[in-house]
């Protein structure tokens, strides 16, 4: 049989006969993310994990931990293992000399998995990609967390193709990005989470920009284990929210579930929730709050953060508060311009050793406050563009770097690239007249969807 399974965070598993293909496989029931800070919401099946262990081919989209996790990857030694034709190769470069057998697929080409299967991987500037999947005809657009940046109109172009097409994105509230945010009064920061946003109307927007009309929520089924973020747990997405706002022409397949791909025929077997009892301690994970940064950290740090040129203009400061002392380290923006994060010395230090700083930011145990910002991304500095995107993974980290990187990635996008920017600069426009997430930002957001598609 010729079918297709989710289960986990963000894995599909591509049956031909036999399991052929699995995306993402983080055993997040087992193994955990974001030092210890993410787990999955449901377990993975028995029987779905060893499909997964069956698979000749090991796909990950990006090197987050909730999709390519470093435990988890050790499973799949003796597999051939799929990656992005991404610029700087970080990915390549951390995983081939370990005993793995790697191959980059080539940017925007279809390539044949087996008679009846063959896969197209589209990269995207922030260092993400998307997988598109033909089993048998019928089209599966695995957007994951790279959303449809740069390529929507591309996509469209070869969705526009197919009689049959789900697209497998991440929504949600938005828990899953940095929301442990503070002002500089110490006040926290209500996420737009807080506001539990329509999912449905996003994956709208998402079957638009795709031109899918089906739509299997996936890429979101994550909580919370430690006790310095179990607070975050209060907006996670939970499952009755996909379908409210989906549009009635929209044809929504429950998440976990699996598609035989001749008939189309949809199967949701169980998943067993996965119960956070009692919250660990973040020094199960390695991390002990009262810890101080040692000399030797402080040079490791000041040496990370010098690289970061587009940051070091905008910011007229970073400070770290680690074990209850703090140390601060001049840039030259603005002098009341800056950001404070108060972390772990352990994680710390592993995310400035080994370049995974997002790592810290979206497992929103460390609290991070904003000086004369209105966010962390704010242009033109932004922070975690210039330093997880561009800079860790990308190895972009001057301004000429960073120019070559992104010229790269605009004539991979072509058209699509300058619509992205057109969409960007509207949306900026937008927010100006309305706050998100009321009746006119969706009224005005609406129309203008329906101009540039």
């Amino acid at each position: 049989m010729q079918k297709i399974a989710t289960t986990g965070n963000a894995t599909i598993i591509v049956y031909d006969d036999a399991p052929l293909l699995a995306t993402d496989p983080w055993i997040g029931d087992e193994e955990p993310a974001y030092f210890g800070s993410w787990v999955l919401s449901h377990r993975i099946p028995r029987t779905l994990k060893d499909d997964i262990a069956a698979c000749p081919y090991i796909w990950f989209s990006h090197g987050h931990p909730d999709h390519l996790n470093p435990t988890s990857i050790e499973r799949f030694k003796g597999k051939k293992i799929l990656l992005a034709d991404h610029v700087g190769s970080r990915i390549y470069k951390d995983v081939s000399p370990n005993g793995f057998d790697v191959t980059v697929l080539p940017d925007r080409q279809w390539v044949p998995l087996s008679d009846n299967v063959k896969i197209h991987c589209i990269t995207t500037k922030i260092q993400d990609s998307v997988l598109l999947i033909d089993v048998c005809g019928r089209l599966f657009i695995n957007l994951n967390d790279a959303g449809t940046r740069d390529c929507s109109r591309y996509i469209r172009s070869i969705t526009r193709n197919y009689e049959h097409a789900c697209v497998l994105p991440l929504s949600g509230y938005g828990d899953a990005d940095m929301i442990h945010l503070f002002r500089e009064d110490g006040s926290f920061i209500v996420p737009r989470a807080a506001r539990k946003p329509s999912v449905g109307a996003q994956l709208n927007n998402l079957c638009k920009a795709t031109g899918a009309r089906t739509v299997l929520p996936f890429s979101s089924f994550h909580q919370y284990q430690r006790e310095d973020s179990m607070w975050a747990q209060a907006y996670t997405t939970p499952f009755d929210a996909f379908e409210k706002g989906l549009s009635p022409d929209i044809e929504f397949v429950p998440p976990f579930s699996a598609i035989d791909c001749h008939s189309g025929a949809v199967e949701t077997p169980p998943h067993e929730e996965l119960v956070v009892g009692t919250p660990r301690p973040a020094t199960d994970f390695g991390d002990n709050w009262s810890d101080q940064l040692e000399p030797k950290d402080v040079a490791a740090i000041e040496a990370y953060f010098a690289r970061k040129e587009a940051v070091r203009k905008f910011l007229g400061f970073v400070t770290f508060r680690v074990g209850g002392r703090e140390h601060t380290i001049g840039m030259d923006g603005r002098k009341d311009r800056g950001v404070t994060f108060e972390v772990p010395r352990g994680s710390l230090m592993t995310c400035i050793d080994y370049r995974i700083f997002d790592d810290l930011l979206i497992g929103n145990f460390m609290k991070t406050t904003l000086h004369g910002l209105q966010s962390l991304n704010e242009a033109p500095g932004e922070f975690n563009y210039h330093v997880a995107k561009y800079g860790d993974n990308g190895g972009a980290e001057t301004e000429a770097e960073v120019e070559k990187y992104l010229a790269e990635y605009r004539r991979r996008a072509g058209i699509d690239y300058f619509i992205n920017a057109l969409e960007d600069q509207s949306r900026n426009f937008l927010t100006r007249f309305a706050k998100q997430d009321t009746p006119l930002y969706r009224m005005m957001k609406q129309l203008y969807v329906s101009l540039v598609r």
